[in-house]
């Protein structure tokens, strides 16, 4: 009997685990990483659109700068404490962050998955290789950047002016002519992130269907005015014309 037992719970079938739901299995396939992706991207674009009118303001004069810095830390009070917005934005840009790099490198791992070999017969093309480095160097570059730029104008911890400072001095002092490497490495940072954004907003058009050739004009245009709008700032100030 004890041999029977044992055949019979041996033919038992095996509960299989249940499948991850809809959405999960959606948002770990490559269409749901390209959606995530754009969707991050799209909020990137939106924050990087609006800190450049907020920069240009500095041709208007400082306190015109200056309250622009202001209001964004006040806007909601007294309803909500002091920089309560400015929170909420830096949160959901650190998510968006976060998300586009994991989907930007997910992705990758799973094109060397599929094709683990590379075909030897077949080269890449210039324009294959000239994204990938674009998009793989200049993430890192733009990361950087960022992780100075922060230091430099919004905390003050490497600004000439300290952290006490207003937003327009820390501004004006970090983009002084006796700083031009600073200039020079902004310039460089901000022509990386229009090559960055002329490839993934072109991509992001393909995600969603938009992909046509009419809406590649589109792509470089939207990353031209982002870099002309960054760097005009730092340069008048470089220069002497903005004091």
């Amino acid at each position: 009997m004890t041999a029977t037992i044992e055949r019979g719970a041996a033919t038992e079938p095996v509960a299989s685990a249940a499948p991850p739901p809809r959405k999960v299995r959606f948002l770990t396939s490559s269409n749901g990483k390209k959606v995530v992706m754009a969707v991050t991207g799209a909020v990137m674009v939106l924050f990087l659109v609006g800190h450049m009118v907020g920069n240009l303001k500095i041709f208007i004069g400082k306190d015109s700068f200056n309250e622009y810095a202001h209001a964004l830390r006040t806007l909601l009070e007294p309803i909500a404490p002091y920089r309560t917005l400015l929170t909420l934005v830096e949160i959901v840009l650190v998510v968006s962050v976060g998300l586009h790099i994991w989907a930007a490198v997910s992705l990758s791992r799973q094109a060397r998955r599929a094709r683990p070999v590379k075909y030897v017969a077949r080269k890449k093309s210039q324009a294959s290789g000239y994204t990938t480095h674009i998009m793989r160097w200049g993430g890192v570059t733009i990361a950087l950047f960022v992780v100075w730029h922060l230091l430099d104008l919004t905390f003050g911890v490497v600004n000439p002016k300290g952290t006490n400072s207003l937003p327009a001095d820390r501004m004006i002092a970090g983009f002084d002519p006796s700083r031009w490497w600073v200039t020079i490495i902004y310039v460089v940072a901000v022509v990386m992130v229009g090559l960055h954004l002329r490839h993934g907003i072109w991509s992001m058009f393909q995600t969603v269907g938009r992909g046509t050739a009419r809406l590649r004009p589109v792509a470089a245009l939207v990353s031209a005015v982002l870099v002309i709008g960054f760097l005009a700032p730092p340069l008048a100030i470089t220069f002497g014309v903005v004091k």
